[in-house]
C-alpha cells in the first residue's frame, strides 16, 4: 500500500498514544494499537525481521532492504511511541501520586470502549470463542491482583523484565508498565530514564528486542490459523484489566523503598460511594466520557487509514 507524509504522521500520532499508554501502569499501548487498525500490520512487520533480510541488505541495497522490513512505518511508530513513553513517564508518575482518581478514570473509558472495538471484530461465536474470552479474562484478572515484587538492580534481571514487559506492552489489555511494577523493575527502568543511564537502557531495550522477535511470531501464528480465538482472547484481556484501572480502590497495604516512600502494594476495587475522601465523582465520569470517546476517534481514523 502506498503511502503519504500525512498517513506516516498520522502513524506517528498512534505510536505517540501507544507510548503514553504504556507509560501507565494498568493500559496496554497494543489495545490503542488495535483499536487505531496497526495491530496487525505490526506483529506482521516485527515478526518478518529475520536474518534473510540481511541478505536483501548485501545483494539488493539499503533501498530494497528498507521496503522489505516496512522501514518508513517502523520509524514513523517509533518515532511517536518512544518520544511519547519518555516524556509521559514523568507526567504519568505525577498525575498517579497526585490526581489517582482522574487519570484511572480517563483510562477506564479508553479500556471499556476498546471491549466493544476490538469485541466486535470477531466474526462469528461460538462456545470455544466464548471460552478463549473467559479465559483471557481471568488471566488479566489475576495479573492485575498481583502484588509488586522488591525493585531489583541485576542487569540481567533488567534484561529478562524487558522481554517479558515488551510481550506485554503489544498484548492489548496487559499493561507493560504493569508488568515491570510485578517484576520490581519499574522504579529501576524511571531511574535509568531520569539519569540517562545508558548502560541500563541498553540492556532492558536488548532484551525487549528480543522478546517481541519471539512473541510476534506466535501472534502472527495465532492471527493466521485462529484468527477469532486470539480476538476473543484479547477481548478477555482487556475486559480483565478493568480490575486495576478502576478509579476508586482501597488500600490494604503499603510497600516502603530504601529511600522511605511509600507506594500501595494490595489494593482492592471498591464503590466510589463507600471511597474515604472526594471521590471526584462528576469529573471522574466527566473523563472516563472523554476516555471513551477518545477510542471512538481513534478507532474511526485507524478505520480510514489503516
Amino acid at each position: 500500500m502506498q503511502r503519504r507524509l500525512i498517513d506516516y504522521l498520522i502513524i506517528s500520532f498512534k505510536g505517540l498514544a501507544m507510548g503514553a499508554a504504556d507509560a501507565v501502569p494498568g493500559v496496554s499501548g497494543g489495545t490503542i494499537a488495535f483499536i487505531s487498525g496497526i495491530y496487525e500490520e505490526l506483529i506482521s512487520t516485527i515478526s518478518n525481521i529475520k536474518p534473510s533480510l540481511f541478505k536483501t541488505l548485501f545483494k539488493r541495497g539499503i533501498k530494497a532492504f528498507w521496503q522489505e522490513v516496512n522501514g518508513n512505518f517502523i520509524l514513523a511508530l517509533l518515532t511517536g511511541i518512544i518520544i511519547s513513553y519518555v516524556s509521559f513517564m514523568k507526567l504519568a508518575k505525577f498525575l498517579l501520586e497526585n490526581h489517582p482518581i482522574l487519570i484511572w478514570s480517563f483510562f477506564f473509558g479508553l479500556i471499556v470502549a476498546s471491549i466493544y472495538f476490538v469485541g466486535k471484530q470477531v466474526t462469528k461465536w461460538n462456545a470455544s470463542i466464548i471460552i478463549s474470552l473467559i479465559i483471557g479474562a481471568l488471566v488479566a484478572f489475576y495479573i492485575s491482583s498481583l502484588p509488586a515484587m522488591e525493585n531489583s538492580n541485576s542487569n540481567w534481571f533488567l534484561f529478562f523484565a524487558g522481554a517479558i514487559a515488551i510481550c506485554a506492552m503489544i498484548l492489548p489489555g496487559i499493561s507493560g508498565s504493569f508488568i515491570l511494577i510485578i517484576l520490581g523493575a519499574y522504579k529501576t527502568l524511571s531511574d535509568a530514564i531520569h539519569d540517562m543511564d545508558i548502560q541500563k537502557l541498553i540492556i532492558f531495550f536488548c532484551g525487549a528486542f528480543l522478546g517481541l522477535l519471539s512473541f510476534s511470531h506466535a501472534l502472527k501464528w495465532l492471527f493466521k490459523n485462529y484468527h477469532n480465538i486470539t480476538l476473543a482472547l484479547l477481548t478477555g484481556f482487556i475486559f480483565g484489566s478493568l480490575n486495576k484501572v478502576w478509579p476508586w480502590k482501597n488500600t490494604l497495604s503499603w510497600h516502603t523503598n530504601s529511600e522511605g516512600i511509600k507506594s500501595p502494594l494490595i489494593q482492592e476495587s471498591i464503590s466510589p460511594f463507600s471511597y474515604n475522601g472526594d471521590n471526584q465523582f462528576v469529573f471522574a465520569v466527566f473523563l472516563m466520557f472523554l476516555g471513551f470517546l477518545t477510542i471512538f476517534i481513534l478507532e474511526k481514523i485507524g478505520s480510514k487509514q489503516a
